[in-house]
């Protein structure tokens, strides 16, 4: 009815606006109006009337064309006047065609306009009936409804008539007596709450956190319950005051598990947190608390070694950085100890508060979903703040650590109270990657720049050192027990376990055992982890634990004395250098038992190895510089530098020292690799001898380089009856292969501490080009001994008295034979006197009479090439007495076959060469010199001056070359 309503009245409107004199009445639905038009001479008689109407021809045009030309103005709701808008449109010159023409436009529009509405309002005819009648329908239900009401009214009243005043009587006192009821309960809680303070100051006391805290909180909600009563406001702010204060006590409980942890306790405190719903902020707090232990803890020790006095005079902006700086260098170490004590134990806490996080994780199984989240939510934060806490509290402590071994200078300390600080740091950063996995750069870089600094001056003073032992041994043999080696001395102590784990993984890796992998190859920490072991008692950085873990690592090793000889008591030897080990031979004191050697009831000496004191010297300082490249990874490699250089000059003083007499040619005696490795030496680590004046400035390589070692006085190697000082010079070659075989020993471990290095290849190279080449001084040193034990100026005089230019084939070998074989004699029968108080090998017993045989036979070559002219038979005699003198040299000598046998043949065996092939000999032969070659030369072309003149220029070539000498 609203929209047909609505609808009428824009209609109705739409005609006033037109002008029309005859308005349609839409006060009611009209039956002619709503009447269907069926008609057609209905509409006809309208067309004819519009005809009639019509005084002029117009033109003719279709209702949907004329509806479109209504202007817009007509068709809007109120504030339009129709009459006034068309009067507007006429001009001041009044036109009655224009006016007639304009009116019957404006009928026409009309027209089409009621038209238009009567289509429609046939059209929606049947929704309006259908609305009529839902209408009529919703009068019926509403009269219905209000008959419903006035029953129930009815019946209400009758309801209320019908209760008595009795019965609203008996629900009155029933309800006063819920009401005391419930006022008697509150009373009751409320005396509760009173007396609940003392109870809750009493759990505190016993630390039973969890219990206080939910008696507290119970006491607060029953308080909120009661907050009608007025005597209860002030009950709630003395509970949240007490609150506040518990939360105090939690918070002062919570600290002192930062020193030492209770796991009890712990967990009380985390459930009492938990009922508070602030177990987030209470791990928070624990961080909080963690870094002011370590903070406070380390000011307390230094503090306790350092002077009142001190303390007062220093701000307290610096504190703890002046305070290490005054720290007296006779307390650095119990001062440093103290330190990693005090801190092991906050270290440890923490570490137990991790475990038992993930011992204790909440459960969120039994939750419900959102509270699943929030439980899920909180032990990741747990987890990532534990985490965090870690690195946190390990960077504090390598703070604390970096700062007191920066505020002292340890270039003043003894080797071994600074390898005691190496341990104490070494043991600490130990602990740092057990406990959160770091590597402690900072406190390794504050360690590297102390050792770097104290460990290039240590080593400049062992060199010079060393040289002075040098320059004052007298080469004898220091008697040790047949199966010595470098780890039976202390300064190896700590290193036998780590060394034997590392040989045992080599020998696993060659025989492809399946267990090799599991095979620990640092001895340095403890089985089981740090944590594992100190958890209830003890420390990881106590002297006694040092010792007992050193103890726990030679379990499987005779833990054996140093095996250091002493000259100043008998009580200095260590036992097992005394008796059946120690050669008593040299003076009147009796002798064990030794095998002959040649002489029937000659005892022979002892058998082990040769070595000195200076030996043992290096091989203690070897010991050293190991310590320090264990305790301290990151100057490992140079330290292993240094240590070569002990090696290399000892090399090169032994070299110096015993091979200064040498008169025959080096070529033979000398190997490629040996050459190489003493110009090296001589070109890095010797200092040139420069002549006196003080203006002279020494560079600063120079500085870092060792003087020229210089023999001592009281060692002879000029007495005949000696072989000119055979005994000296065995030791010395033999003490150097010894501490060769000892440093090879060690390769493994070496290149264990090197293995990630980018220079490790320096150590390989040491042992290619350095300790390879130790047995390769024995022909040089002995060859001293042969070219001074034989008299080669009587052979070569006597070969020089020889005629090789008979032409028979004699069957006498010559006189000088016989003279060199007497020489070797007596060289044999002075040997067997050195051999009867000194042990020497069949490697050196062969080296000697191999370095012997090389000089013969280069003499031998010598002798001949100084024969102007050969004949036949001459070169017969040559085959003759070289035959000869091999024969008989069998009989003196082992060794098979004779060495350098063929040097000789060959060349005594170019002489019946014939000319066209001797050029290619000549090149083929470059180990003989100019002044053989061209001796072979001569002789050969004697008659052929034009290839004699050839082939001279060839040897001159070769030697411009070098190929030759």
């Amino acid at each position: 009815m609203a929209v047909m309503g609505d609808f009428k009245q824009r209609f109705s409107g739409l005609l006033n606006k037109l002008g029309n004199q005859s308005r349609l009445s839409l006060s009611s639905p009209s039956e002619e109006i709503l009447k269907p038009i069926t008609s057609e001479s209905n509409v006809n008689t309208i067309k004819k009337e519009d005809e009639k109407s019509l005084e002029h021809p117009i033109e003719i045009l279709s209702d949907d064309e004329i509806l479109e030309a209504v202007e817009k103005d007509y068709f809007k709701d109120t504030g339009f006047d129709p009459s006034r808008h068309e009067l507007k449109k006429i001009g001041p010159k009044l036109n009655c065609e224009e006016i007639l023409v304009q009116s019957e436009r404006l009928h026409r529009q009309q027209k089409v306009v009621s038209k238009k509405v009567l289509s429609q309002i046939l059209t929606n005819q049947r929704a309006c009936n259908e609305e009529f009648e839902r209408i009529q329908n919703l009068q019926s239900l509403l009269r219905e409804t209000l008959i419903i009401c006035r029953d129930g009214r009815s019946k209400l009243n009758m309801g209320k008539q019908q209760l008595t005043t009795t019965s609203l009587g008996i629900l009155a006192n029933y309800r006063k007596r819920q009401l005391l009821r419930d006022l008697l309960n509150s009373l009751n809680t409320i005396k509760t709450l009173q007396r609940s303070e003392e109870h809750i100051q009493v759990l505190l006391s016993e630390n039973r956190y969890e219990d206080a805290i939910s008696q507290l909180l119970e006491c607060q909600s029953a308080a909120a319950s009661l907050r009608r009563f007025a005597c209860v406001a002030a009950l709630s702010g003395k509970l949240q005051d007490t609150l506040v204060m518990t939360e105090e006590q939690l918070d002062v409980a919570l600290g002192k598990i930062c020193e030492k942890f209770d796991e009890t306790l712990y967990g009380q405190l985390q459930a009492a947190y938990a009922q508070l719903g602030k177990t987030q902020a209470a791990m928070d707090q624990l961080h909080m608390h963690f870094t002011s232990a370590i903070q406070n803890t380390a000011l307390k020790v230094i503090k306790n070694f350092v002077g009142k006095s001190v303390q007062g005079a220093i701000t307290s902006g610096k504190q703890y950085n002046e305070l290490c700086k005054n720290v007296k260098e006779e307390n650095f170490i119990p001062c440093l100890q103290e330190l990693c004590t005090s801190l092991w134990r906050i270290v440890c806490s923490h570490h137990r508060v991790a475990l038992w996080h993930q011992k204790h994780l909440l459960d969120s199984s039994s939750a419900n979903k959102g509270t699943e989240l929030e439980v899920s939510f909180t032990n990741e934060y747990i987890r990532q703040k534990m985490e965090s806490m870690q690195a946190r509290i390990w960077h504090d402590v390598q703070a604390r650590f970096s700062t007191y071994l920066f505020s002292s200078d340890l270039a003043s300390f003894k080797f071994d109270n600074f390898l005691q600080v190496l341990g104490l740091v070494h043991r600490l950063m130990e602990v740092g990657e057990e406990f959160c996995g770091s590597q402690s750069e900072e406190l390794q870089k504050s360690v590297r720049l102390q050792s770097e600094n104290y460990f290039g001056k240590y080593h400049v003073g062992c060199l010079e050192e060393l040289r002075i032992f040098l320059e004052n041994e007298s080469w004898t043999h220091c008697p040790v027990k047949n199966d010595f080696s470098c780890l039976q001395l202390q300064e190896f102590r700590s290193l036998r376990g780590v060394i034997q784990n590392i040989h045992l993984h080599e020998q696993q890796k060659l025989q492809q055992s399946p267990d090799s992998s599991n095979q620990s190859q640092d001895g340095s920490s403890v089985a089981g982890g740090f944590f594992a072991k100190f958890a209830e008692s003890g420390t990881p950085f106590d002297l006694t634990t040092f010792d007992l873990q050193e103890e726990d690592i030679l379990a499987n090793i005779i833990d054996e004395p140093s095996g250091y000889f002493s000259d100043d008591s008998d009580e200095d030897v260590p036992e097992e250098l005394r008796g059946d080990f120690v050669d008593e031979g040299h003076g009147e004191n009796t002798m064990h038992s030794r095998a002959t050697r040649g002489t029937k009831g000659r005892s022979r000496p002892p058998q082990g190895p040769l070595l000195t004191n200076t030996t043992l010297t290096v091989l203690r300082h070897c010991g050293k510089y190991l310590q320090m490249s264990r305790l301290l990874r990151t100057v490992a490699m140079d330290v292993i530098i240094c240590l070569t250089q002990l090696f290399q000059y000892y090399l090169y003083a032994v070299h110096t020292f015993f091979t200064s007499d040498l008169t025959v040619d080096q070529s033979s005696l000398y190997s490629i690799k040996l050459q190489a490795t003493l110009k090296r030496i001589n070109t890095d680590l010797i200092r040139p001898e420069k002549l006196p004046n003080s203006l002279q400035q020494i560079s600063h390589d120079d500085k870092k380089k060792v003087p020229q070692p210089h023999i001592s006085p009281i060692v002879n190697l000029n007495n005949a009856e000696s072989l000119f000082g055979l005994s000296e010079r065995v030791v010395a070659v033999e003490s150097l292969i010894f501490l060769a075989e000892q440093l090879d020993s060690l390769r493994p471990y070496l290149e264990y501490l090197v293995r990630h290095e980018p220079r490790k290849h320096l150590v390989q190279q040491f042992y290619l080009q350095m300790v390879s080449v130790a047995s390769d001084l024995r022909l040089p040193v002995y060859a001293c001994i042969s070219s001074r034990t034989l008299d080669l100026r009587s052979m070569l005089n006597m070969m020089g008295r020889v005629n090789w230019e008979i032409k028979e084939v004699s069957s006498q070998h010559s006189q000088y034979v016989d003279f060199i074989l007497r020489e070797m004699q007596i060289f044999s029968m002075r040997l067997e006197e050195v051999a009867s108080h000194l042990f020497i090998s069949k490697d050196v017993y062969d080296t000697l009479w191999e370095a012997l045989i090389i000089v013969c036979c280069n003499t031998f070559v010598e002798g001949f090439s100084n024969a102007k002219k050969c004949a036949t038979g001459g070169r017969a005699l040559m085959q003759l007495d070289f035959t000869q003198f091999t024969s008989k040299l069998q009989k003196l000598t082992t060794l098979r076959p004779i060495p350098y046998k063929e040097f000789v043949e060959v060349y005594v065996k170019a002489y019946y060469l014939p000319e066209e092939l001797l050029e290619k000999w000549i090149r083929e032969h470059t180990q003989y010199s100019s002044k053989h070659l061209l001796t072979l030369v001569h002789c050969t072309c004697q008659n052929n001056k034009k290839t004699r003149q050839r082939l001279s220029g060839v040897i001159e070539e070769l030697e411009r070359l070098g190929s030759i000498k």
